[in-house]
């Protein structure tokens, strides 16, 4: 059992949200200039909190947890949700409900046709919602940041972002070192990937002294080939806003958001991240007062209903699904009135005085999703088994073509079993494949099974005819079980 303070949880969440409405209004005027900029403060009316999609996507995430459930969350749930609810029809989020609709699942949905904008800022910035519903347990929380950020950014550097921000803010609600937060975020995503090498540009000429401005034009200069409003760079900005601005809420906004490009974005993640880092007592009164706390949508449909209207309803409705999310990820959690018990089997902890360290199983929750292909889908998963299905390439096909698939199964239960696997296919179209699939029971205790997941592949070859839509049906059925794994596939016609 993990023991939280309701207080001071709900301080920092409130904070949280808080932080990012004055980040995300102050910034928003200045959205897409191309030159640094020297903010001062809001040039928007006061008490009108500028509507903002990095707070509206979360909306549609917390309705799907309490519809749905965080059980049985993944990102083709998600998916559902966003056709359902999320309007924009814009770079990443516009490819990405056109491909959901032709039954591209994700991350699948992401990557087809995106590759303008699949490295771009639209997943970052909805990072929040998964931090503060699992606060200290960055395992967890990047888990459901893939699902979130695979939808739009595929296994791309949106993605990347996704993680390290949701790490980030993660971890600031125990951690009170900054600077240490961010170097571990940092070990979230890979070495080699863009977000990192920003970010690690950032921090490198920061100690070497070199100026604010000039730190900017070098992001600028080593991301100038994948163009604005990309996340390598707009990340980088709020490293840098964090950095030069020594972590003050004030001088930490206004240097984020004066290097300009994505200026809403940096602004509201500078203030989230602050916010939950220091708590309301670390937002200054008088932009707090200027805003207020209601919360404007822009990217929402409009059938949607029953909303938190500000961030005090918001904040509610997340503390009451964090036990929730929490059991659903094997961790007993209760609020208590007294101090933070953070000790749990399954994440390690160690105690630094007041503060406290869940860093060395921060990359569990995205590990198994970054080694999946970019052309995947999760298949199915039944109460014994689950299953990834892998294309060799984009799911798309011309007459008498043929495509590989392969499908990667885990056993869930200790009984080993045959599947009897069967692929139903368009008139015309034909297949080669193993009927039978023995799969193997995993233990990581035991020296015998070698891998985790069981290997089965076909190749599909196409007829005359090619819709531009195509379904396959595959079936995996356990027989010695009640319930029969089958999923429909759609692949594209050329």
């Amino acid at each position: 059992m993990i023991r939280l303070n309701y207080e001071r949880m709900r301080d920092k969440i409130y904070a949280c949200w808080v932080g990012k409405n004055i980040g995300g209004t102050m910034g928003g005027p200045y959205e897409g200039t191309k030159d640094f900029v020297n903010v001062q403060g809001f040039i928007t009316p006061k008490g009108e909190p500028l509507p903002n999609d990095d707070l509206d996507l979360q909306l549609i995430w917390l309705r799907a947890l309490e519809e749905y459930g965080p059980y049985n969350l993944n990102e083709q749930v998600l998916g559902e949700y966003w056709i359902s609810f999320i309007s924009p029809y814009w770079n990443e989020y516009g490819t990405a409900k056109c491909n959901l609709q032709s039954g591209l699942l994700p991350p699948i949905s992401g990557e087809y046709k995106n590759e303008q904008w699949k490295r771009s800022n639209g997943a970052w910035i909805r990072s929040e919602i998964w931090a503060c519903l699992t606060p200290g347990f960055p395992g967890i929380a990047t888990k459901y940041a893939c699902m979130d950020a695979c939808i739009d950014h595929g296994m791309s550097e949106g993605t990347y972002a996704e993680i390290f921000t949701s790490t980030m803010e993660c971890l600031a609600f125990f951690e009170t070192d900054a600077r240490k937060i961010i170097n571990k975020a940092l070990e979230s995503i890979p070495d080699d990937c863009r977000v990192s090498k920003s970010v690690r540009l950032v921090i490198d000429e920061y100690e070497k002294g070199t100026e604010l401005n000039v730190v900017r034009n070098m992001i600028i200069e080593q991301n100038n080939d994948m163009g604005r409003f990309q996340a390598p760079s707009n990340i980088a900005f709020v490293i840098i806003g964090l950095v030069y601005g020594e972590f003050d809420f004030k001088k930490s906004m206004l240097a984020a958001i004066s290097c300009g490009d994505d200026t809403d974005c940096t602004g509201a993640t500078v203030g989230a991240f602050l916010g939950i880092l220091y708590g309301s007592a670390g937002i200054p009164e008088d932009w707090k007062e200027y805003i207020g706390t209601a919360i404007r949508t822009v990217a929402l449909s409009a059938d949607c209903y029953d909303l938190p209207p500000s961030c005090d309803a918001l904040t509610d409705r997340i503390m009451y699904l964090m036990p929730v999310v929490f059991k659903a990820n094997g961790v007993n959690m209760q609020f208590t009135d007294g101090n933070d018990e953070l000790r749990h089997e399954k994440h390690e902890v160690v105690k630094e005085g007041v503060s406290y360290k869940l860093f060395e199983r921060s990359q569990e929750g995205s590990k198994e999703f970054l080694s999946r292909k970019p052309y995947s889908l999760r298949l199915f998963d039944t109460v014994y088994a689950d299953a990834i299905l892998e294309f060799e390439h984009e799911p798309v096909i011309a007459p008498n073509e043929e495509i590989k698939i392969r499908i990667k199964f885990r056993n869930k239960l200790m009984d080993p079993r045959h599947m009897h696997m069967h692929i139903y296919l368009p008139e015309g179209w034909s297949a080669k494949y193993s009927k039978d699939l023995f799969m193997h029971y995993y233990n990581a205790d035991f020296d015998v099974i070698k891998e985790e997941y069981d290997i089965w592949e076909a190749t599909i070859t196409a007829g005359e005819q090619v819709e531009s839509v195509n379904k396959i049906v595959i079936e995996a059925d356990p027989a010695c079980r009640a319930i029969c794994g089958t999923a429909t596939v759609k692949i594209l016609g050329k």
